[in-house]
């Protein structure tokens, strides 16, 4: 058997061994990446580390410190409200509004995980307010981002586009930007009324913005990889106020309200949000680094009053990001997913082969970075394109796009990772669940169906 089949068995194994027992599925990979990395490909441990996604843990890190400090100080809830006055109390069109606004950010120009990282604790904290689905709202923001992403002065689009004419492909970058955009529409469309659109179309919020009554139930983070509660054995006041914030994202406490200041306080969180947008979208600083500065100051603002926030952080998301990443990374430098590719372009029909590329782009985005996969496995594709063989060049290229991307609602790429470390208010383990079949029910059918509408008709 050769190394590349036994670490394409070994990733099969960890999914069946997180499925089976209550083990966070992080620490099994980064097993799994030190094994299968020393034992099957030589590599020594600076090399295994080298696939450690430090950006990807460091933009956890930073965006959720930072949304827990506005939860914490009320800042989240004051902007829910005022974005409910904006529509008028219209509860079915805030999925809708997240939607939009993701899409605008990545087709101006912002990557996809920052517009995420935006809008989707804003998007949970709108679900926690007014009983929308959870799911919903997470999907509306990713799939908003990836809506927007091949816009031709998009990141995404100009990547794309730039690999496309260096393998000297026809190019048609408004046939690429609205085959995502049409394909993510489509699919928000149809979540929206598979997830309760048609009850929220008939609910309307208060006239001061209060959520109109709804039998909820909400649970705090459960599972057996929650964290924080050694540390909050000295604080059992501490323990039970965070206790209670955890039960929702929009939910904080009146005494911290009450606080002379809070009104400037949160003047000053939205300032940073704010500025968060502005220094990523517009001066491409690293969200992660920006995110953590703007949590200290704010924190410098009120130390006593956000001393809970570190431990707000999802570390056990994180965990299981980061190691997952970090074992894809060592298949990459093993050359497993070149030979996967290698594999597929080689077969003697090219529609074929070309299905089976945007599966493999599909299956491998879904854990590793989008971008690469284009740039890996469009060029894999020349060879039938540029002959007379029955499929299209940019067709193609709309396929591969769609289907490299769409699959960002994994929880294991960085945009899923970003909505379920956003998640508040919810069985964690439960949510995680619901991405984790959504995600590969997405991996599964949408690459048949891009297939089938640019390529085959």
């Amino acid at each position: 058997m050769s190394s590349h089949w036994i670490s394409i068995y070994a990733l099969v194994g960890m999914f069946v061994l997180a499925t089976v027992l209550p083990i966070n599925m992080g620490v099994i990979a980064f097993v799994g990446a030190f094994l299968v990395g020393t034992l099957v490909a030589g590599m020594n441990t600076k090399a295994i580390m080298g696939g450690f996604p430090a950006d990807l843990f460091l933009t956890l890190v930073g965006i959720t410190y930072l949304f827990a400090l506005a939860q914490n100080n009320g800042t989240i809830d004051w902007l829910v409200r005022l974005a409910v006055r904006a529509v008028r109390g219209r509860i079915a069109a805030i999925p809708w509004i997240m939607f939009l606004i993701a899409a605008l950010l990545t087709a101006v120009g912002a990557v996809s995980p920052a517009a995420v990282a935006i809008i989707a604790p804003i998007a949970l904290g709108f679900a926690a307010k007014y009983g929308i689905n959870p799911l919903l709202m997470g999907l509306m923001a990713v799939h908003g981002a990836q809506g927007g992403g091949f816009s031709p002065i998009s990141i995404y689009g100009g990547i794309t586009n730039k690999i496309v004419a260096k393998a000297g492909l026809p190019l048609n970058e408004v046939a690429t930007m609205l085959a995502s955009l049409g394909v993510n529409l489509s699919v928000s469309l149809l979540l929206f009324f598979l997830m309760g659109g048609m009850k929220l179309l008939r609910q309307r919020a208060n006239a001061d913005g209060s959520a109109p009554v709804v039998q909820r139930v909400s649970h705090g983070q459960s599972g057996a990889q929650v964290y924080g509660d050694a540390e909050g054995e000295s604080f059992p006041e501490e323990r039970r106020i965070a206790a209670r914030a955890e039960n929702s994202l929009m939910e904080s406490s009146r005494a911290e309200a009450a606080q002379p200041g809070s009104h400037a306080y949160r003047i000053a969180t939205v300032a940073g949000l704010l500025a968060l947008a502005v220094l990523t979208l517009f001066f491409k600083q690293d969200i992660g680094f920006v995110s953590i500065s703007i949590g200290l100051v704010l924190t410098l603002m009120a130390p006593n009053l956000q001393k809970r926030a570190l431990g707000q952080v999802s570390w056990p998301e994180i965990m299981l990001i980061v190691g997952v990443s970090t074992y894809v990374g060592v298949m990459e430098k093993m050359g497993t997913i070149d030979f996967v590719g290698h594999s597929v372009a080689g077969l003697t029909s090219p529609m074929i082969a070309a299905l089976l590329l945007c599966f493999v782009g599909a299956v491998v985005s879904a854990f590793a970075s989008s971008t690469a996969v284009l740039g890996s496995l469009i060029p894999l594709a020349v060879p039938f394109l540029q002959g007379d063989t029955g499929v299209g060049a940019i067709g193609f290229i709309a396929a591969m796009a769609v289907s490299s991307t769409i699959v960002d609602v994994s929880p294991f790429s960085t945009n899923g990772a970003l909505v379920l470390a956003s998640a508040k208010g919810v069985d964690r383990d439960v949510f995680f669940r619901q991405l984790m079949v959504y995600g590969a029910i997405v991996t599964l059918v949408a690459p048949v169906v891009v297939w089938l509408l640019f390529v085959v008709l």
